[in-house]
Parts: structure tokens; C-alpha cells; sequence
């Protein structure tokens, strides 16, 4: 009997099967938009099907440890057992490729420093000449701006709590103040971008009195002016309807449901004059440092920031920028702009520096390093060229469980920190992803430190471009500061009498 019913079940799916082919077989034939599936009916519909399911055979079965990108498995592996406090020590030697020009290693010292003579980073003071309520911090790892609507709500609750316990600050992104950046308690940095999300009017433009409403939350340490960023230089941020959920719309004071397209940029800054108007504006509404973030392009900006900022004065100097890398970006952007448009941090980061230094102003502004800073060594190399700050968006996302689907412009994240799914956001679980992240933070802290202590440096931000050297070719290497040294300040900015004079003073501070 058995037998009987399991004939007539397989009988069955054959006829459905059978009846299934053909209908795909008129289909295909008679449909006008895919080529192969005209000329190759039902057989060509599997190349649609191998070509998604290629990113992931990729990904698991065929790609070797530095082959994947935007970050190889190497990378991604060290960020998951970092963040997870498990060993990170690896066996048998390198797969990272040692040979490759124009890439980098440090110079181990004869006498390293010992673990009793290493010290703890030193406190940098941001806003110290300038603002009423400077920022002081020893943190040399942070978390780079995602907005609430790309980022989900338990992602943002699991970065902003573990923030706090690692003892770091968190940038809000575009997107504007959630009410779960401040469950965490961690000190935050409140980007301002093209569409001005949380701090705009009506008609899009920029509210004091909205600004200075957050500036009062005592957690919004600084507040940083978003120019351009590494996925998209010259193009706003893009947030598709389908994440726009009625609590992001309110946050972001736009309606439900549409798409938040930001303008590619801002209205209101048309030039460099009206940048730094813009910032000594929103320094004297929150009394906060204020700095501008931005993907460098054309190197003249910076010499002729820095000559009209001599013209201003102190009272327009930004605090702080932020050079983001033209490989930076965790969100959505158009290909032509991520491929080919913007300069990589390898050259941008010291020739910003420089620039800076020429003039002058190095003392005045710091400098904080974003794009793929995600281990160890590629942070302690933005230290040594001339950061203050490393911040990173993409190691933070490993350490909530990121497994690089690429799905971030979409509402299908499967690891729950990119969607507003509640099915797929069930999965994270903010509390014990907190720690994850605080865990990512302390080694990722750790490794620097290491590989300073192996240069001889009692801490991380000791490291110099002289404790590096630039691969030429196998058997050749040249000195980061015979390469690419720092210059001295030029004659006529030594003696800057002005910025002295004008100088915000402790009493100034207290009243």
C-alpha cells in the first residue's frame, strides 16, 4: 500500500514538474527583455540563479584569506575574535603578501619598551583655544559616523553602550539624535550633514535653536560639520524608502516612507569663507568644539583654508577635521563615485598634515583618520603619519556580527544591524553585542599598542612616520619620513601673535 500511494506522490511531482518546464519554456520563448533566457528557455534561467549564489560560494568556499573585498577574510577574522575576547594569534606565518609596493612596515627597536614602562595615552584637549566647553579624552579608537535609518535600533543601542564601557565616543552620523545614542551613556559626536537631519527647519536649512537644544544634552561632546564622505564624495547620504520608518522620519523631521535623498551638498557652505562662518557659527550656538569631516580631492583647498583662517582668526579655525578615505563608506552609493572618485588616506592623511603643519595651525586643529582602519596596523599607520584620532565604522559593524552580505543598502540585512526587519532584528541582542563591542575596541587598542611598544614608544600616539618604512619592490624599502617628512612651519606663521591673543581663557571657560 505504501508503495502504492509513494508511486502515485512521485507520478505526481513529475506531471508538476513536467507542466512547470513547460510553461517556463513559453514563458522564456516568448518574453522580450533577457537575451539568454530567449535563446537558451528554462537552461538559462540557472544563470541568474549561479550568479547570485556566487557572491556566497565566494565568500565560503573558493576565496582565499587576502582575496576578498572590500575586507578579506584575514581582516574580518581578526575583527570577529577580537570582538568576541578569544585568541588572536595566528600560526605558521603571514598571508599577508610582504612584498607588495607602496605598502608599509614598522621598525621593531633593539630595545623594545617593556610592559612596566608602557604608558597609558595621552589626554588631547579638541576645541582647547576655542571653545567655551573643550573635550578632552584619552581615547585613541572610535566609533565613525552611522545614522540611526542605516543603522538599526538595536545596532545603535549595542554601539552606544558599548562605547560607554570602552570609554569612547560614538559619531551620530547624518541621521540626526536617536533617543538610543543617549541610552548608553557614551559621549558622542553630533554630525551635521547636507540635509541638516535633526537640526533643520522647515525649509531644510539650519536651526539655532534646535542646535543648541542638543548642544545642552551633556553627552554631545562636539559636533562635526559631514562635507563629503568616503562611499560618495560629491553625493549626499541616500536612505531608501523602505527604511524610513515613522520613528526615523521624526528623528530626522521627514516624512514617512520616502526616500531621504541629502543633498550632494550643502546649501548654505558654497565656499571655504562660508565654512568656516559656518563653524565658528555653530560654535558660538552649542560653545562646542566643531570640526568638518571630509574626502579629500583638490589639495589647494587646504592651503587656502588655512591662509583665510590666519585672515578670520582663532574664532574660525575648526576644532578638528576628519579626512575620510575614498574606500570609506558602510551605506549605499552610485559605483562611479566609490570606484574612482576621491583620494585614498594613504596620501591624504600625511599631505593634509603637512599642509596643516606648514601653516602653522597643527597645534589648533587635531586631526582624526577614517576609512578601513579596522586592525591593528592600519590604525597605528594613520597615528604615525599624523592622526590624533582613529575612528572606524566598518570593524565596529564586525564586532556586532557583520558578515560582509553587502546588503546595507537594502532592508535585508540577515544580521539585523542594517534593517528595519523586526524578524531579522530579533537576532541581535544589544546587550551582549555591548560588550562585543567594547571587547573590539580594548584589542583593537591593544594591537596598536603592541606594535608602538615594539617600536620603542611607550605609547601609540608616539608613533612617528620615522618608525616606518614604504615597500619600493623586493629588496628595497625607504623611510615614511625621508619619503614623505613633515615640514617646518613656514617663516611667516612661527610667530602667530594673534591666535595667541585671542585665545579662549580658562576664566573665559567658567563664566
Amino acid at each position: 500500500m505504501t508503495i502504492h500511494w509513494g508511486a502515485l506522490l512521485f507520478v505526481f511531482l513529475l506531471f508538476v514538474a513536467v507542466v512547470a518546464v513547460a510553461v517556463m519554456y513559453w514563458v522564456d520563448t516568448h518574453q522580450t527583455a533577457h537575451t539568454i533566457r530567449r535563446n537558451y528557455p528554462v537552461v538559462g534561467r540557472f544563470r541568474y540563479l549561479f550568479e547570485h549564489l556566487g557572491e556566497f560560494f565566494r565568500q565560503y568556499f573558493f576565496a582565499m584569506d587576502r582575496e576578498e573585498r572590500p575586507f578579506d577574510r584575514a581582516e574580518r577574522s581578526w575583527a570577529y575574535r577580537a570582538a568576541k575576547k578569544v585568541d588572536t594569534t595566528i600560526a605558521f606565518g603571514s598571508t599577508r603578501s610582504l612584498e607588495t609596493p607602496g605598502d608599509i612596515f614598522f621598525l621593531n627597536c633593539a630595545f623594545p619598551t617593556l610592559d612596566e614602562d608602557a604608558a597609558q595615552p595621552k589626554e588631547i584637549c579638541i576645541g582647547e583655544f576655542t571653545a567655551k566647553t573643550p573635550y578632552r579624552t584619552r581615547s585613541v579608537v572610535n566609533i565613525s559616523g552611522m545614522s540611526f535609518g542605516a543603522l538599526s535600533k538595536p545596532a545603535v543601542q549595542a554601539l552606544s553602550k558599548g562605547a560607554r564601557k570602552a570609554g569612547i565616543w560614538m559619531n551620530t552620523g547624518e541621521g540626526g539624535l536617536s533617543p538610543y545614542h543617549l541610552e548608553g551613556g557614551c559621549d558622542l559626536v553630533f554630525q551635521i550633514g547636507t540635509a541638516k537631519y535633526g537640526v533643520r527647519n522647515h525649509e531644510g536649512q539650519l536651526d539655532d535653536a534646535k542646535l543648541l537644544n542638543l548642544a545642552e544634552h551633556q553627552n554631545v561632546r562636539m559636533f562635526e560639520i559631514k562635507m563629503s564622505q568616503g562611499a560618495k564624495p560629491g553625493k549626499g547620504g541616500m536612505l531608501p524608502g523602505t527604511k524610513v520608518t515613522e520613528e526615523i522620519a521624526h528623528t530626522r523631521g521627514i516624512p514617512v516612507g520616502q526616500d531621504s535623498i541629502s543633498p550632494n551638498g550643502h546649501t548654505d557652505i558654497k565656499s571655504i569663507d562660508d565654512l568656516l562662518n559656518m563653524v565658528y557659527r555653530v560654535r558660538q550656538v552649542t560653545s562646542k568644539p566643531v570640526g568638518f569631516k571630509m574626502v579629500v580631492g583638490d589639495l589647494s583647498f587646504f592651503e587656502t583654508l588655512c591662509e583665510l583662517i590666519h585672515k578670520k582668526g582663532i574664532d574660525y579655525c575648526p576644532d578638528f577635521i576628519t579626512i575620510d578615505s575614498s574606500d570609506g563608506g558602510t551605506g549605499a552609493a552610485p559605483q562611479p563615485l566609490m570606484d574612482y572618485v576621491g583620494m585614498h588616506l594613504r596620501e591624504s592623511l600625511p599631505t593634509v598634515v603637512n599642509i596643516i603643519t606648514s601653516y602653522g595651525l597643527r597645534r589648533y586643529i587635531k586631526i582624526i583618520a577614517s576609512g578601513k582602519l579596522i586592525v591593528p596596523g592600519k590604525a597605528a599607520w594613520a597615528l604615525s603619519a599624523g592622526a590624533d584620532f582613529v575612528v572606524t565604522a566598518r570593524g565596529f559593524l564586525f564586532s556586532l556580527g557583520c558578515i560582509q552580505a553587502l546588503q546595507c543598502n537594502k532592508n535585508t540585512c540577515p544580521t539585523g544591524i542594517t534593517t528595519h526587519n523586526p524578524e531579522l532584528q530579533r537576532g541581535l541582542v544589544a546587550t551582549e553585542k555591548s560588550e562585543r563591542v567594547a571587547n573590539y575596541a580594548a584589542e583593537l587598542l591593544h594591537g596598536i599598542g603592541m606594535i608602538a611598544h615594539s617600536c620603542g614608544v611607550k605609547e601609540p600616539r608616539e608613533l612617528t612616520r620615522s618608525h616606518v618604512r614604504i615597500i619600493e619592490n623586493q629588496s628595497r624599502s625607504q623611510l615614511f619620513s625621508q619619503a614623505n617628512p613633515i615640514p617646518n612651519v613656514r617663516p611667516e606663521y612661527i610667530k602667530m601673535t594673534g591666535f595667541q591673543d585671542k585665545a579662549i581663557t580658562t576664566e573665559e571657560r567658567l563664566q
